[in-house]
């Protein structure tokens, strides 16, 4: 999501003197075991959360503060069984290899689908190849620039969501850790509102998200997408909710004003788009390419599958590109400053360990190793060429990550903007150069997702050391213990990333897409063989081989499973981005629509084989440029044209109670006299904050494990959707998408509630 920074940087004040919380001169547990122990798994949770997130509706929320608070908590639990408290330092080396997750997540969930979307396998050690070249090198890019933009930098460059951790940190600071801090950090601190913080809150939000999504999606308790599609004259015009906890925390975390521009961009696609397409098109007589079937047959889905979705793609990509042209004036000013900076930095060692960074020959020496390893990466079909590329656009990029997260912040950054542009560009050279066709689809794909996970987590490194900087962390030790969080988190996104795709994969008999069959002439049959995966596997247990078409004669495009005889037996479709939701046997599979990486196989495939349906795209475009002249932020609501609205819409829900509540709690706060930055502080770290993290932590993860199991228990999930169907009125019967929305209304209660401390209220000091 993006907020449009300033069009060029403004003079700013003398820098303030800085005051760490805990002083250089002081000595505290930092770097220790445990502490970047629970750092990694924390990481794998929040990462794992954030790539159903990406996948779903193609955004994440930052990890940081949830991670802080829970480790707050459990080293003070551990501190009542015997154990000592853990200081401040350690909890920020947590939060520290915590945060890493997410801005992997992002970053693979974004690019890695595009694999299989143009027609390949998406194998596990080219998803974890990228995570893992991708995340190191973005880590290892940022430290240089750390002086420059932190230190040197400092209030100029706010960090936002890096200055809200540092309280967080302060805040549930120990009493060893307060004893050794500084008496004029200390005073500043006494300024605020003296709120402590319990983690009670965010645990409370996962139970509740976790229940309440296993209800809903395991035991068909209630609908969990209420629909009302109109009929005549608004014909094909419709509202739709999926009324799930992790939507609506990602509403009330990223705030009312992205939330309510994503969801207008919903009701343009379902309430004008999509009518206005079935008002012209009913009378036609034959099929409106790129669509196969007769308009006035379509229903809303439909219609949008073969047309707003090409529309939404031109308008996202036209934004991410708008919002990187806007952002110009300050990447070219922060490049510069940067690196006169980082040249001006360089001298002899600093005698304070605040000011120890790791040693710019490893880091150097670290970033060549890693560019040798991923042109050496079969699996990533890399050249020489793809090589300069990742280098000449993951350097510019991490630098401009890095500063824009300090103006913007994390969640403004416009990284998939950047992502597009670093597609467009690498595809445009290709062209130049004459490689055009399927073989470098990946090579171009792997340059973009390797710079886009880089970006990402630059940016995620700077709002770590940033919130270092301010609470007297070692740099580094925060350095190492994000790529020890990077690579653990980096290993085991792939497989979750894979398992999701396979647990939502139909195969479809070939007599349903090609009722004449498909021959398939030897030559273009892969030599490897494969089984069925998932739920269906139980049903057909033969060795196919494989077969990708690339074109729709006697069948539609994709991935085949062909027999022995060499006639096609099944057509793949995946669960990532896949268009049948209903098996053979007529259960239903919730697929994830990946929106973002549904973009960039459009890109390349757009550019390198000229297959785009470019009026459809152009519409898109022109979507967003007068979005732009209108002064409304394009990208957010292009990614609503996008998504389904029953995405958005849940989404606007949260964003709606978190104004409510930052409404009323600003007026309670002003007798603290606090400045601008401390009540943004102070709403980032508030328990409605901490509950709708537990909310998307808790619904994710079960979403996830409901995908894992569903082979397991494919039997039980028949059984109860089949007494759901005939026996439950809140899933099935006339009035089940009313008495659905009742648990939704409870839910978003419960956080408002939360959020106006009328229940489960935070401790005070």
């Amino acid at each position: 999501m993006s907020t449009q920074p300033r069009m060029s940087p403004e003079p700013a004040p003398a820098a303030p003197a800085h005051v760490p919380y805990i002083p250089p001169a002081a000595t505290l547990r930092e770097f220790t075991p445990r502490a970047v122990i629970l750092g990694a798994l924390l990481g794998m949770v929040f990462g794992a959360s954030s790539l159903y997130l990406v996948l779903k509706v193609g955004l994440t929320v930052s990890a940081s503060i949830p991670v802080a608070v829970i480790s707050i908590t459990l080293f003070r639990l551990a501190s009542k069984l015997g154990l000592k408290d853990a200081t401040i330092l350690e909890n920020n080396i947590v939060q520290t290899a915590g945060s890493a997750g997410e801005s992997i997540a992002f970053g693979v969930g974004v690019t890695m689908p595009a694999i299989m979307i143009l027609g390949f396998n998406l194998e596990l050690s080219r998803v974890m190849l990228v995570a893992i070249l991708g995340g190191l090198l973005g880590i290892l890019m940022m430290i240089p620039l750390r002086r420059a933009l932190i230190v040197q930098q400092h209030g100029r460059l706010k960090y936002p969501e890096g200055t809200a951790c540092a309280e967080v940190l302060k805040a549930g600071a120990s009493e060893e850790s307060r004893q050794a801090a500084d008496a004029a950090a200390l005073a500043v601190e006494a300024a605020g509102t003296g709120r402590r913080l319990s983690a009670h809150t965010i645990f409370t939000g996962f139970g509740i998200g976790l229940a309440y999504k296993t209800a809903m999606s395991a035991f068909k308790v209630w609908k969990d997408v209420p629909e009302k599609v109109f009929g005549k004259p608004f014909d094909a015009g419709s509202l739709s909710a999926e009324i799930s906890p992790e939507l609506l925390g990602v509403g009330y975390v990223i705030g009312p004003k992205i939330s309510s521009v994503m969801c207008a961009g919903g009701v343009l696609a379902y309430l004008v788009l999509i009518p206005l397409i079935k008002f012209f098109g009913d009378s036609l007589t034959s099929p409106l390419a790129p669509g196969t079937i007769l308009i006035r047959d379509m229903g809303p889905n439909q219609i949008r599958g073969a047309y707003v979705l090409y529309i939404g793609a031109g308008a996202v990509a036209a934004g991410g590109i708008i919002s990187l042209l806007r952002s110009l004036p300050v990447i070219w000013h922060g490049l510069r400053e940067g690196l006169r900076d980082v040249g001006a930095a360089r001298g002899g060692p600093d005698p304070h360990r605040t000011e120890h960074d790791l040693p710019m020959k490893l880091v150097f020496g670290g970033i060549v190793l890693l560019i040798a390893a991923i042109v050496a990466a079969r699996p990533l079909h890399m050249n020489l060429l793809g090589a300069i590329l990742i280098v000449v656009f993951g350097f510019l990029f991490v630098t401009v990550s890095s500063r824009l997260t300090g103006e913007i912040g994390s969640s403004s950054n416009p990284i998939s903007g950047m992502t597009v542009a670093t597609l467009l560009l690498t595809c445009l050279v290709f062209l130049v150069v004459g490689w055009t066709g399927g073989a470098y689809y990946v090579t171009a794909l792997s340059v973009g997702a390797i710079v886009c996970i880089a970006a990402s987590n630059g940016g995620g490194t700077s709002q770590d050391l940033k919130t270092g900087f301010l609470v007297g962390g070692t740099p580094r030790f925060q350095q190492v213990s994000i790529m020890i969080g990077a690579l653990v988190s980096a290993l085991v996104l792939g497989p979750i990333l894979l398992r999701l795709n396979d647990a939502a994969t139909v195969y479809v008999p070939i007599a349903q897409v090609a009722p004449a069959g498909l021959a398939v002439p030897a030559a273009r049959i892969e030599p490897a063989r494969e089984t069925l995966r998932g739920v269906q596997a139980k049903e057909d247990a033969r060795s196919f081989r494989v077969w990708h078409k690339t074109d729709e004669v006697g069948g539609p495009a994709g991935k085949y499973l062909v027999d022995d005889s060499g006639r096609a037996a099944y057509l793949v479709d995946p669960g990532i981005n896949g268009t049948f939701r209903q098996r053979p046997d007529g259960t239903q599979v919730r697929k994830f629509d990946a929106p973002k990486a549904t973009l960039m196989s459009y890109i390349i495939k757009g550019i390198l084989d000229r297959q785009l349906p470019w009026g459809l795209v152009l519409f898109g475009v022109m979507i967003a440029v007068v979005l732009e002249m209108a002064g409304i932020p394009s990208l957010a609501f292009a990614v609503g044209v996008y998504l389904p609205l029953s995405f958005s819409s849940p989404i606007l829900i949260g964003g709606a109670v978190r104004w409510l509540v930052d409404r009323r709690r600003r007026k309670e706060l002003e007798t603290h006299r606090l400045t601008e930055e401390q009540l943004a502080a102070e709403a980032d770290r508030s328990p409605g904050v901490l509950m709708a993290s537990g909310y998307i932590a808790g619904g994710a993860i079960a979403g996830i494990i409901i995908a894992f199991m569903s082979g397991v228990f494919e039997r039980a999930d028949r059984f109860f959707t089949h007494w759901a169907e005939t026996s439950n009125p809140f899933y099935g019967g006339a009035h089940a998408d009313l008495l659905a929305v009742l648990p939704f209304v409870l839910l978003t209660g419960t956080l408002y509630l939360v959020g106006r401390e009328k229940l489960l209220a935070a401790r005070k000091g």
